[in-house]
């Protein structure tokens, strides 16, 4: 029985054409298309079987074999906030199983991770997870591991080919719908907008701008007057909002698709002085947001807890090895979290 955990299983077919998500008035063929994707994954998330959220980390045997696995983890990066977080929910788990792991950083290099799966490989593990840096990238490397015999695990970002045990991560179009609705209700549906993207190689920022466009499309008073990438980075995030501050002198809502690059725009807006006019919105629920929250500083984020996620991929990974079916793809839940609910939100153990 598949296993879903808080929402419904995304379809998981992606249009490449989905980059282009920065009008609000992208082609209708496409969004028809996406639409169409979802609702038949919905349609057959019906049959199946639902769990809370609160159950994906704690999967896993808790009278196992005794054997002790090795397992290697191939990061994306560890100097975003997020995945830090990540790392330390795997490595929890690790050490309640008694998982011996081996931790690669690519710092956001796709050419870098190939290697680092490639020198995973030689240490003979007995599965490899892998959180992408490029949705495309990493096939060849995961189609090494296949030829190798390792199983292999993807966590967050999706990869794009070759064969995985099991995916887990967040429903990203949902996280985009949630933060557009969240803008067009905050502002009564009418306001300039800003959207500063993520890496568009990969699934995430693909979805999260889908949805969020999605919702903009739907509110043709809420006019999008800047799109801009920023790769999930805090620096650039600033960067790229200075520019926009200058083009823009009247902005009324921010939507970045994670909060390193929230908290970079709302640098460039408290040196302008403009914090107070725009209505800010980002992902993830990471630390220094919620503080910032918690500060009046921004307004809301959309969490999707980095440290349950690492703990539910590696969960999954050892009840593979422990000879239990695992489901191919779960979907974690997310929520809308505002000033007002920050204080109950829980995001790590």
């Amino acid at each position: 029985m598949r296993k879903q955990i808080g929402a419904t299983v995304l379809a998981m077919a992606m249009a490449c054409s989905l980059m282009a998500g920065c009008s609000s008035g992208s082609g209708d063929t496409t969004a028809a298309a996406a639409a169409a994707a979802t609702e038949a994954a919905k349609d057959e998330a019906k049959d199946e079987a639902k769990e809370p959220a609160s159950e994906a980390e704690k999967t896993g045997s808790e009278e196992g074999s005794g054997k002790k696995y090795v397992i290697g983890l191939a990061m994306n990066t560890q100097t975003n906030p997020f995945f830090v977080d990540v790392k330390d929910g795997v490595q929890k788990a690790a050490d309640e199983h008694g998982i011996e792991l081996y931790i690669t950083d690519a710092q956001d290099d796709p050419t870098i991770q190939m290697k680092d799966v490639e020198n995973l490989i030689t240490k003979k593990p007995d599965a490899i997870i892998i959180d992408t840096c490029d949705s495309d990238a990493i096939v060849s490397s995961i189609e090494a591991c296949n030829d190798a015999g390792i199983p292999v695990f993807t966590m967050d970002r999706e990869a794009n080919g070759g064969e995985v045990v099991s995916h887990i991560g967040y429903d990203a179009i949902k996280s985009g719908r949630m933060a557009g609705q969240y803008l067009v209700d905050t502002l009564s549906g009418k306001g300039k907008i800003v959207e500063i993207q993520g890496i568009m190689g990969t699934n995430v920022a693909q979805n999260r701008s889908q949805g969020f466009n999605e919702v903009m499309k739907d509110n043709p008073d809420m006019e999008i007057v800047a799109c801009q990438v920023a790769d999930f980075d805090r620096a650039k995030g600033m960067s790229v909002m200075e520019n926009i501050l200058q083009a823009n002198p009247e902005i009324d809502g921010l939507y970045a698709a994670n909060d390193e690059m929230l908290l970079g725009a709302l640098e460039a807006m408290e040196a302008a002085g403009r914090t107070d006019e725009i209505v800010k919105i980002g992902c993830d629920a990471i630390d220094d947001t919620l503080d910032a929250m918690k500060a009046g500083k921004v307004d809301a984020t959309i969490a999707e807890p980095p440290f349950f996620l690492g703990k539910a991929i590696l969960n999954t990974a050892y009840d593979y090895l422990e000879g239990k079916q695992v489901e191919p793809y779960v979907i974690l839940d997310n929520q809308l979290v505002t000033q007002d609910t920050v204080d109950s939100l829980v995001t790590k153990e």
